[in-house]
């Protein structure tokens, strides 16, 4: 978000919390990437705040009601409020339970995997529309052929991102292999150690695709512990989500810290993967 939207993004949702009935003195921002989440204290509950324009929070809300009922590992919305989207001042608001982070910090690779697996198989039994997962790489390939939208990207950088998302996309769209509802993003950065064990939240990117589409999103180590697994398949997913995170960082408007850096260190993985699997993506 914006720096300049943040202080509106923070009242915006302390005024919401404040007209459902809950006590609200502060907020502490714990995350800032295209949405804002918020800590409000001293109620203790989870605000996360978004533009109207930029936002699936009905979405995300509906989906996890529905995972949440089915026992998957996911946050829950908080209880004292109704569970739905409210608008203030330009902003989405939605509320959820606030989870204090469990110690130890670090995650077991198969404490990972099993939570992915569980939320794969309550993500199995819904039947909602979503995207297809090669609908976001076309996003990631109409990015990557607007200059206008990539002014920093070089011409042989945008040369191979364009052919690695094109060839991969199609590669792996044709795979054969099963497909089912997906978190779509399942990075450590959307998964809460807390006492209830691991769960996950961030459900705006979810789409269909294999489940190794979402095992590219994790460390290299948890596909060790997730059953099943094609493994030239995951190679494929793995260096086309590089592909793509990689373009997101050249988009001009991208407001990650850091981005620019991230972007080129990620070209060069992504050189390095292409060359140590031997995949020509030239054509």
């Amino acid at each position: 978000m914006q720096a300049s939207e943040v202080p509106r993004a923070v009242a915006a949702a302390m005024s919401t919390a404040s007209s459902l009935g809950l006590t609200v003195d502060d907020a502490i921002v714990l995350h800032d990437s295209n949405k804002l989440s918020l800590r409000l204290l001293p109620c203790d509950v989870l605000a996360r705040v978004a533009p109207v324009a930029h936002q699936v929070a009905q979405f995300e809300i509906e989906l996890a009601q529905r995972l949440a009922e089915s026992g998957s590992p996911v946050a829950a919305l908080d209880p004292q409020v109704e569970p739905r989207v409210y608008e203030r001042d330009g902003y989405v608001v939605t509320l959820w339970t606030y989870y204090e982070p469990a110690t130890p910090q670090e995650v077991l690779p198969a404490d990972y995997a099993n939570a992915l697996k569980r939320l794969h198989a309550g993500m199995r039994k819904l039947d909602i529309p979503t995207p297809h997962f090669t609908d976001r790489v076309e996003q990631a390939q109409q990015l990557v052929a607007s200059r206008d939208r990539t002014p920093a990207l070089a011409d042989a950088d945008r040369e191979l991102l364009g052919n690695t998302l094109q060839s991969l996309r199609r590669a792996i769209g044709e795979s054969g292999g099963a497909e089912q509802l997906l978190h779509g993003e399942p990075h450590p950065g959307n998964v809460l150690t807390t006492k209830n064990g691991l769960l996950f939240i961030d459900f705006e990117t979810c789409c269909r695709g294999p489940v190794e589409f979402d095992l590219a999103h994790a460390p290299e180590e948890v596909s060790e512990h997730y059953p099943g697994v094609n493994q030239g398949l995951l190679r494929e997913c793995r260096i086309l989500v590089l592909a793509m995170i990689t373009t997101w960082r050249w988009d001009r408007g991208d407001q990650l810290p850091n981005g620019r850096r991230l972007g080129t260190e990620w070209l060069s993985q992504m050189r390095a993967a292409l060359d140590r699997y031997g995949l020509d993506t030239r054509g």
